[in-house]
């Protein structure tokens, strides 16, 4: 008599229970649902990779060049980060150029606006008006930013460098059209507006001598001939264009021999780049201009042996690596008075 009884208690207690589970399952869901609705709408819009608000950034100021195939992957590539502004800069015999910054960057993009056509001028004074004068030049709004653009296009540049060149793939002999420069959104505050001047002229160098250039090739010609054009006919006294080189001149010690690639990293690059730097400039100084950019021409082309730079040495100058390092050692003495 009393079986019958338990099973009605047994099958309520189980369908109470299992009640109460659906009901907690159910709370959970909307919990959660509703928090990651919430985490949508305040996520900020710099955060990297998100894509919100459409696949283009905004553009602010103009509706100008927007169909302009050369901005479609940088407005791509900086949607993450927040809206733009882009300037379009007209450039003699050549396409116009792109200028983009984010609007809290509007002070350096007008230094680069009103920079850039006298050093596409001083550019192609050193190496000729064969080479792409209309670049994409964009500065990084955040570090994060600058270490994203670089990244993406293969390149590992640390937090501290001012600013980089790149070029995506083109075939052998011909002239890059995808470069673009990028800069650091610190470089202007650390080397004010003329400063970013010097730098838009070095990166505009190794715009214009990419076609020429070979990965590998020695960096003391590479980083010291965009560096000479960079400074030509600028004014700088020597101490202020090589500060540490400068101190150790005075200190006694002279360079043996031309920097080698190591020396560009670590702790010792400042001193590598200026001497890089001295070398190119004492080189135009005593053969001019056009056999210094001849030498690049030919040993550009790859990585070189030491045989191989003496052989370019005695061809384009008629000198031997002695009597380049004996004349640029004297050179070095005679601006250190």
């Amino acid at each position: 008599m009393t079986e019958p009884s338990r099973r009605p208690a047994g099958l309520r207690s189980w369908l109470t229970a299992n009640g109460r589970l659906e009901f907690c399952l159910t709370l959970a869901s909307v919990t959660l649902l509703t928090g990651a609705c919430v985490a949508l709408v305040l996520v900020p819009r710099h955060v990297g990779g998100l894509q919100l608000a459409g696949d283009e950034a905004e553009v602010l100021g103009t509706t100008e060049g927007l169909d302009d195939p050369r901005l479609t992957p940088v407005r791509r590539d900086l949607q993450p980060y927040g809206p733009i502004l882009v300037r379009r800069v007209a450039v003699e015999s050549a396409p116009d150029a792109l200028l983009v910054a984010h609007p809290e960057h509007r002070a350096d993009l007008a230094v680069l606006e009103r920079e850039l056509a006298p050093a596409i001028d001083a550019v192609s004074a050193v190496w000729g008006g064969d080479w792409n004068r209309a670049p994409t030049i964009v500065v990084a709004g955040t570090p994060t930013e600058f270490t994203a653009l670089t990244r993406s296009a293969g390149i590992a540049a640390a937090a501290d460098v001012a600013a980089v060149s790149l070029t995506g793939s083109y075939p052998p002999g011909t002239t890059p059209t995808d470069q673009r420069i990028v800069f650091n959104p610190d470089a202007r505050r650390r080397v004010g507006d003329e400063g970013l001047a010097t730098l838009l002229r070095h990166e505009l160098t190794h715009v214009a001598t990419r076609a020429a250039t070979t990965d590998g090739a020695p960096l003391w010609l590479l980083e010291g001939y965009a560096e000479y054009v960079a400074q030509r006919g600028q004014g700088s006294t020597f101490s202020q264009i090589a500060p540490t080189l400068t101190t150790r001149l005075r200190a006694g010690t002279l360079p043996t021999d031309l920097v080698t690639d190591t020396e560009f990293t670590g702790t010792d690059a400042p001193y590598a780049y200026e001497a890089a730097w001295s070398a190119c400039a004492y080189l135009a100084d005593r053969y001019g201009d056009a056999r210094l950019t001849a030498l690049y021409q030919r040993l550009a082309t790859g990585p070189q042996s030491a045989a191989a730079q003496d052989a370019a040495f005695t061809a384009v100058f008629g000198t031997t690596r002695a009597e380049l390092l004996g004349g640029w050692q004297a050179w070095l003495r005679a601006h250190t008075v």
